[in-house]
């Protein structure tokens, strides 16, 4: 039976993972997949995760099923952390929450509800969007279309072509939204846009889908939730799948959530037995280590508090590669422009060269990307910052 099957191509991003490993170029620059390195090319367990897993260890006394649920304390503080203290779809008990394996599975746990929901709903997605979006939701059955996002001209977002777009949706349809740090363009929506999504979503009945896995790499933990807060007041009903990975630096914990904000708190408890229900279905138990290690970090002042020390140095550190990427292209005298480095957001940036450059890059320089011309601004460091500049140079 299985001969009916046939092999199926390598997932081109961890193709690149082994062609930069074979790759014999001294200078070989690593800017294809997603994960954080430091300064010298590591990605380092943060110490307030340190710290939490060894008090974890020092304290767990069973290895017993924790609930479908997850840990209650890890989903708690994630709520809080995303929706605010203040936040009145929290204290009014209208937002059901569930610990999944990683985003990807808070994602699709979320497109399998909707599945529930209605079966004809049709899923918006950003052109482009983060690359398993797709195969995530289609796979459970859902229609998916695009909506347009990115302005290649400019480096940042076509609002005005999104807008109309969404003037479009109405009540059998989701939005997919990056809450912040867009993967893979960097270029994130205004906090006007968001005020405007909100109005379109509240008139026209489309309910909002936010994707949030960089939560605190933009311009802070409060400020990259500031549009789904903004949401959050002014619609009735929204789902947000967050990831543990890149702020936490939890990627093999694959810890998330999905939380599901409702009219009220009746309905809440009617989702929160639905999401329960398909996880079972699923993978029946959530892993629980990435989430205790989340609870202990949110739950104790001092390594909360160093946590987002943490976090902060990553994302100047950022910041700073970004200002520097710009700043020797502009000394390699590169006519084109790419101020929009400086003004994208988080790990991510697309530089809008064509196929044909980005091989060259690959091939002559060692220098790898997606073949979107996507860049992992992380993977560059201060010692690769003007052979990068200069290899763009010789193949623009």
């Amino acid at each position: 039976m299985f001969d009916r099957l046939n092999a199926l191509p390598a997932d081109p991003l961890l193709g690149l993972i082994s062609a930069f490993q074979n790759d014999t170029n001294p200078n070989k620059v690593d800017l294809g997949v997603g994960v954080y390195r430091d300064e010298t090319g590591h990605t380092s367990i943060m110490t307030a995760v340190q710290k939490a897993a060894a008090r974890h260890m020092e304290t767990e006394d069973s290895k017993t099923y924790i609930g479908p649920g997850g840990v209650i304390g890890f989903v708690e503080g994630i709520k809080q952390l995303v929706f605010g203290a203040e936040s009145a779809a929290l204290k009014d008990g209208r937002v059901s929450g569930l610990q999944c394996p990683g985003g990807c599975g808070s994602l699709r746990i979320g497109a399998e509800l909707l599945k529930r929901l209605n079966s004809d709903l049709t899923v918006w997605v950003s052109d482009p969007t983060w690359a398993n979006h797709i195969p995530l939701i289609s796979s459970s059955g859902l229609n998916i279309k695009t909506y347009p996002y990115f302005d290649p001209s400019t480096g940042g977002v076509n609002f005005e072509a999104m807008d109309t777009k969404l003037a479009e949706l109405g009540p059998n349809d989701i939005v997919l939204l990056h809450g912040c740090c867009h993967n893979p363009t960097g270029a994130d929506l205004s906090f006007e846009n968001w005020q405007r999504v909100a109005e379109r979503a509240a008139k026209q009945g489309f309910i909002p889908f936010i994707d949030i896995a960089y939560q605190g790499l933009g311009d802070g933990l409060e400020e990259d939730v500031k549009g789904i807060r903004y949401l959050s007041e002014n619609v009735e009903e929204m789902l947000i799948a967050t990831s543990c990975s890149k702020n936490f630096g939890l990627y093999r914990e694959r810890v998330g959530t999905l939380l599901v904000q409702t009219k009220n708190a009746e309905h809440t408890n009617v989702i929160q037995t639905q999401v329960q229900d398909i996880a079972r279905a699923n993978y029946s138990m959530s892993p629980a280590y990435g989430g205790f290690l989340v609870d202990i970090i949110l739950s104790d002042s001092e390594l909360r508090n160093e946590w987002e020390n943490e976090l902060n140095a990553m994302a100047t550190r950022m910041k700073s590669l970004r200002n520097g990427l710009y700043e020797n292209i502009q000394q390699q005298g590169i006519e084109q422009d790419f101020s929009f480095i400086n003004r994208q957001k988080g790990m991510f940036s697309y530089l809008g060269i064509n196929g044909d450059q980005i091989q060259r890059l690959r091939d002559e320089f060692g220098i790898y990307m997606a073949g979107s011309s996507r860049i992992n601004i992380a993977g560059l460091n201060s010692q690769s910052l003007e052979y990068v500049a200069k290899s763009l140079k010789s193949v623009l």
